[in-house]
């Protein structure tokens, strides 16, 4: 068998067969993307054909297509491709004459940062969280630096994320007048700084109250009383109050009225008896005027206390409205109580009886002087005319 190896026609057979499959080994071994290529849109861009000066003809191929965007190859074999757009991405492959694979690269295309639009938002006193979007759009990933400082102060970091696109600062130099937030933005294509300068005591916008609740005061007909706590994210109570105001309005109305407490509970005391009542609540940093109320916690309904506790009527009520009380069951039987309501009411009847009986007396004592009067003028005349009567006949004739 050794000697069969080495014979010349069984080693002329096994360099033929090593010669005809070296191209495809080759292109198998090497059929793998070498690195990523950036490129500006609408612009020309250039791919070499691998690291060295290749002299040789070559041809390239997109996506393994040998269809191409509009485009040249130079002397060195490179290509040139013509005022990109995005349908030239992709992967470009270069073979030589005999289709040996020598170089590919994958094209991405896009811009440089621009300028970005940053808002912040102030929740409280000890936290600052700053949003941005692009004015941009780069199609290409990007990496965010950013930093904050007060007037006069060390640039600090601002805590960035990514891909919701926004950095975090805790406990702010609240005193400082101005704060400046400064973001860098660098993609594959280049960097763009953007500086944004605002007033933390002007921002500062607490969220809206929780656990906010509406009720009856059984015995009320007229009251309701709403009931919350202070936002998660405002932890210094005592140190930083805040104040709330109160709207509510019959349901269809286009009034509201308006309370303002530093306190929970508080009551409503002029509600419509026997209506539907909408109900909300913000809230504001009590001591600083300059800044925001918070948004509006979400719509209440609530129906003041009744004597008699019938079914709701069938008015159509917005199914996103959540009713927090009347939890109780109804029944058609139930009937209050209220020593207290029944004696005002009692008392009220008293008062008026008592003054339409005056307004009567007087009417008819009036009447009874009018008429007096009338009569002593009548019995006046009378007199007056037998004085005169008597007075003719005693005269002579």
């Amino acid at each position: 068998m050794p000697g069969l190896l080495s014979s010349p026609v069984c080693l002329t057979v096994i360099w033929f067969l090593s010669w005809s499959l070296r191209p495809s080994c080759a292109q198998i071994l090497t059929d793998e993307v070498s690195g990523v290529q950036y490129g500006h849109l609408e612009s020309n861009v250039t791919l070499a054909c691998g690291k060295s000066q290749i002299r040789i003809p070559v041809v390239w191929h997109l996506n393994h297509s040998s269809v191409l965007p509009w485009h040249k190859v130079t002397s060195d074999g490179s290509l040139v491709l013509m005022h990109v757009d995005h349908s030239a991405q992709g992967i470009y492959s270069c073979y030589d004459n005999q289709g040996l694979l020598l170089h590919s690269v994958k094209l991405r295309l896009g811009h440089p940062p621009g300028l970005l639009s940053v808002s912040c938002q102030v929740p409280n006193h000890t936290y600052v969280r700053c949003s941005w979007v692009e004015s941009v759009a780069t199609f290409l990933p990007a990496q965010y630096n950013a930093s904050f400082r007060g007037s006069g102060q060390e640039w600090r970091p601002c805590v960035v994320d990514i891909v919701r696109k926004h950095c975090d600062v805790d406990r702010p130099a609240f005193w400082q007048t101005i704060h400046t937030l400064r973001i860098t933005a660098t993609n594959a294509l280049g960097s763009e700084t953007t500086y944004a300068r605002f007033k933390l005591h002007e921002l500062l916008k607490p969220d809206p109250p929780e656990s906010v609740l509406v009720n009856e005061l059984e015995g009320f007909p007229k009251r309701l009383i709403v009931s919350w706590t202070f936002p998660a994210s405002w932890p210094l109570h005592d140190a930083f109050p805040l104040v709330f105001q109160i709207r509510y309005r019959p349901l269809g109305s286009m009034y509201w009225s308006e309370i303002y407490s530093e306190e929970s509970p508080v009551v409503i005391f002029d509600a419509l008896a026997g209506h539907l009542h909408q109900v909300q609540i913000r809230a504001r940093d009590e001591v600083n005027a300059e800044s925001q109320w918070s948004e509006w916690s979400p719509l209440l309904l609530a129906r003041p206390w009744e004597v008699f506790t019938t079914p709701y009527p069938t008015e159509e009520v917005p199914p996103e409205l959540f009713f927090p009380i009347n939890t109780k069951p109804e029944t058609s039987t139930a009937k209050s109580h209220n020593p207290v309501l029944e004696d005002e009411g009692s008392l009220g009847l008293v008062i008026l009886l008592v003054l339409f009986s005056v307004v009567i007396l007087i009417t008819v004592l009036s009447l009874i002087y009018v008429m007096w009067v009338r009569q002593r003028r009548r019995d006046h005349v009378t007199k007056q005319e037998l004085t005169s009567m008597v007075k003719m006949k005693s005269m002579p004739i």
